[in-house]
């Protein structure tokens, strides 16, 4: 029976034996098989033979001070084998003792945990990957944080020259609607961000339950998901600033650059709502002016649409952009599937803080100041009818190559 023991541990173990002074007297063939070395090679020569360069001379002091001793040490081991390859095992040495009690050899029983060890260290690694990235989209929370407020200040400082230098209600009430416009954007913004989280979250607790599991394919598919959701996150944040630049220059553009801004902005507020988007036509013609003033007018028409879905019947829901070309204008159509607009109200939708939403979800000012900015940035015309299906919003924009030829006849007449 002892006998059997005996080759019961070494056909599932990797088991060596040294005299005192570590000169190896057996291995069996699992030992061999792991180190690459032959029997003729191990027998004889210093245990010191698959010592790994990087385990330091302190590991194998306090090895030899425990089983001097005469207890047992226990530890997992870096080892190199015969062709320079590491292998990792848990290894137990014993001290053997003769019947006076003295140390007569000492044996070695192993386990190869090379693959766990492998597993642990990718995924350290990814965990300091991780952590580098939330440490720079720290970084970067905080510098355009510092930009957004810094943003705030100066338009303040312009809504204070704007209204010092002309005291006609239009401009006031242009100023009010960018400020209600920058609420509703920061609140946007905040609620882009809580999804994302979340999976973030959840995708770091999969990853650890995989890693349990030594799932090395689901361990990088959970790092690929988390970094994607991290790069979401930053580029939402950018679509936010891009918004609100002051940048007053007027400069020709495609309608497409401020209709993808516009989307990526409220992407994730229309989705929630289960509202379809779709996008046809030339969307790529070009127009003259301030294209943060052009994607303010769509992000006022979209979140009207999305509002109205909302107080609306179920049912099938879709935003459609529609651009062609009419002689020297670019003509958007924006409808939606909402149930359109009251009749009541449709006359006075365009008026300063008339609205048909609640008090506390609309000041009314959105769709005044984007006829505002059509007319008097782009020169263009803003008008509202109700379709089959829902509102339909008809915007009239010269076209780039137009609109210079006639501002410049403008400023020869005047």
């Amino acid at each position: 029976m002892l006998q059997q023991y005996v080759e019961a541990i070494e056909s599932s173990n990797i088991v060596s034996r040294t005299d005192i002074n570590g000169i190896i007297t057996f291995v069996n063939d699992e030992f061999c098989k792991i180190s690459g070395y032959s029997r003729e090679e191990l027998i004889g020569k210093n245990h010191n033979i698959v010592r790994h360069p990087d385990v330091s001379a302190e590991t194998f002091r306090c090895l030899w001070e425990t089983i001097l001793a005469k207890k047992t040490y226990k530890a997992t081991v870096k080892n190199r084998a015969k062709d320079g390859s590491t292998f990792y095992v848990n290894t137990t040495v014993i001290p053997i003792l003769d019947e006076r009690g003295e140390i007569e050899e000492f044996v070695a029983i192993r386990y190869d945990v090379t693959r766990e060890m492998e597993l642990r260290m990718e995924l350290e690694k990814k965990e300091r990957e991780l952590e580098q990235l939330n440490r720079g989209l720290e970084e970067r929370v905080r510098e355009q944080t510092r930009q957004l407020q810094e943003l705030n200040r100066n338009l303040e400082e312009r809504v204070r020259r704007e209204i010092a230098k002309n005291e006609e209600k239009q401009q006031m009430l242009l100023w009010q609607s960018r400020f209600a416009s920058l609420g509703q954007m920061m609140a946007n913004i905040a609620h882009q961000w809580r999804q994302p989280l979340t999976e973030l979250n959840l995708s770091l607790y999969s990853l650890k339950e995989a890693c349990r599991r030594n799932d090395v394919g689901e361990i990088e598919s959970l790092y690929r998901q988390s970094r994607g959701i991290i790069r979401s996150m930053s580029e939402t944040l950018e679509s936010f600033m891009e918004f609100f630049k002051p940048n007053r220059s007027s400069i020709t553009f495609p309608i497409d650059e401020s209709l993808r801004d516009a989307l990526a902005l409220i992407r994730k507020a229309l989705e929630k709502s289960a509202i379809e988007v779709r996008i046809e036509g030339e969307v790529e013609l070009p127009v003259s002016g301030i294209p943060n003033e052009l994607t303010q007018v769509f992000v006022n028409l979209f979140q009207n649409a999305r509002d109205a879905f909302e107080k609306g019947p179920e049912g099938d829901r879709w935003l459609r952009i529609h651009v062609s070309r009419d002689e020297d204008n670019a003509v958007i159509v924006v409808e939606d599937s909402a149930g359109g607009i009251p009749e009541e109200a449709l006359e006075r939708i365009f008026e300063p803080y008339f609205t048909t939403k609640h008090s506390s979800h609309g000041t009314g000012l959105g769709l005044f100041m984007s006829r505002m900015i059509v007319e008097k940035s782009f020169h263009g015309s803003l008008e509202a009818v109700n379709s089959l299906k829902g509102a339909l919003f008809i915007l009239k924009i010269p076209l780039a190559e137009t609109a210079g030829a006639s501002t410049s006849s403008e400023k020869g007449a005047s």
